[in-house]
């Protein structure tokens, strides 16, 4: 198993958690995968203390899953907790997106308008890698400028919970296309300040991917 490196955060922690969606995100340790403690503790030069604490973390968020005599395991891929997710996230982003709208800056329009440039450059050239993490920065920019620490908070977890859908979801060219058209409608709206569209344009990109894994998971889940 590779597991690339990471530059280290602030704390040994935050350097383990990082290592660890990092896999996961990158399918370097795939959905059903047992988290071998002792292995990682050694390849990340760390004890098993701050891997443990990671865990935990990686558990409240729904990325491992604890299970008695077995231990840590990778979360498996469930139509159900996307859609469950996905709806949650309906919720507050719309309120977010709400809220955001009227308090946007020009500096806050120009970040999203990077970001959407760093999303497009990084589908064109395949990296879903850095795909994601541009989006999450473009969607974030929009979340952070509702004003609402909780509610970025919440929606955060959220993200950490569906990261590897989104990856698989730019593994295909179509959909990588899509996003970069669904990207600059929601930068117009938002511009326009136009808060009813950007609900409803968002709602709308939220709802391509539902639909795009509803057949592969659903499928996937009645095979095993």
């Amino acid at each position: 198993m590779e597991i690339e490196a990471a530059t280290p955060p602030q704390t040994t922690q935050q350097y383990v958690l990082a290592r660890l969606r990092r896999a996961i995100l990158t399918g370097a340790l795939p959905p059903g995968s047992p988290i071998r403690q002792d292995a990682l503790a050694e390849r990340f030069g760390v004890s098993r203390v701050p891997l443990r604490e990671a865990l935990k973390i990686l558990e409240g968020n729904g990325q491992v899953i604890y299970r008695p005599r077995r231990g840590y395991v990778v979360a498996e891929l469930s139509f159900d907790d996307l859609l469950e997710v996905y709806r949650l996230r309906e919720l507050l982003e719309a309120e977010a997106a709400r809220q955001a709208v009227g308090r946007m800056g020009e500096d806050d329009v120009r970040r999203l308008a990077e970001a959407h440039e760093d999303v497009v450059a990084a589908g064109k050239q395949g990296d879903v890698t850095a795909m994601a993490t541009a989006n999450r920065r473009f969607h974030f920019t929009l979340i952070d400028a509702c004003g609402m620490p909780r509610l970025r908070r919440f929606l955060g977890i959220l993200w950490d919970a569906t990261d590897v859908y989104r990856t698989l979801y730019y593994s295909e060219a179509a959909n990588r296309d899509r996003v970069e058209r669904e990207h600059d409608g929601i930068v117009r709206a938002v511009r326009a300040r136009d808060a009813d569209l950007l609900v409803r344009l968002l709602d709308e990109h939220r709802a391509g991917t539902v639909a795009t894994f509803r057949g592969f998971l659903t499928e996937q889940e009645r095979e095993t």
